[in-house]
């Protein structure tokens, strides 16, 4: 499913800022735009998409769910490129319709809910009395460069860790990562790319949290 581009003005079509963006980027120019008029910008959203997998343990918990915590620079709605690991630059005339934070927490909470494998999951914060709690760490919502490649991958890096609410003890903690290449250098493909790699995130997260809350429930409950 392709992600929601979210333009201005529909009559423009992804073609007349996605070229001069790609020829730009091969070239070593500056796609930088900070001071692009506001008619010209295409907004991006990410489909969520989500398949539970039969052999997960069934929950009889509750969780709630952090914001994730994440760098200023990386949490904005310009979607950040790296030419080079020492560039830090976005891509021109395009931004995302949700702020990255966002797009991870929401995209958790949908998969963790459409598990259908856990008795209760919400928010940190809404009252939730929960058992655990996942707190999250955003470290790279990025796309990137690799040497001596010609089109970029969607790098997501998010740190987890599983919280026991009641003593306090963190029992799992666990780095999740994709990097998905993109089809092409046009800012389409790249959003697509950051689409598969967030959901995918998303899957493996539910399923880790699942069976490490399980694991530790056994544990708790064994004399």
């Amino acid at each position: 499913m392709k992600p929601r581009a979210l333009p201005r003005s529909p009559a423009r079509l992804l073609s007349r800022v996605l070229a001069p963006v790609a020829i730009a980027l091969l070239a070593g120019c500056s796609i930088l735009g900070d001071r692009e008029p506001t008619h010209s910008l295409t907004r991006y959203d990410i489909v969520h998409e989500f398949q539970p997998d039969p052999a997960w343990p069934r929950a009889d918990w509750q969780l709630a769910v952090t914001e994730p915590q994440v760098a200023t620079a990386l949490d904005t709605l310009r979607i950040v490129v790296r030419p080079t690991p020492n560039e830090f630059q976005t891509y021109q005339g395009a931004r995302w319709a949700r702020l990255p934070s966002s797009m991870v927490a929401d995209s958790l909470m949908e998969s963790l809910e459409d598990s259908g494998r856990i008795a209760g999951v919400a928010r940190q914060g809404t009252g939730i009395s929960a058992d655990y709690r996942l707190v999250l760490d955003l470290r790279r919502f990025e796309s990137e460069y690799p040497p001596g490649e010609a089109v970029p991958r969607a790098v997501i890096d998010l740190q987890a860790k599983l919280l026991h609410v009641k003593d306090q003890r963190i029992v799992a903690s666990r780095s999740f990562t994709q990097s998905v290449p993109a089809g092409s250098p046009a800012v389409g493909d790249v959003v697509l790319a950051f689409q598969s790699g967030l959901n995918r995130n998303s899957r493996e997260i539910v399923g880790w949290t699942l069976a490490e809350g399980s694991r530790y429930q056994q544990q708790a409950a064994s004399p």
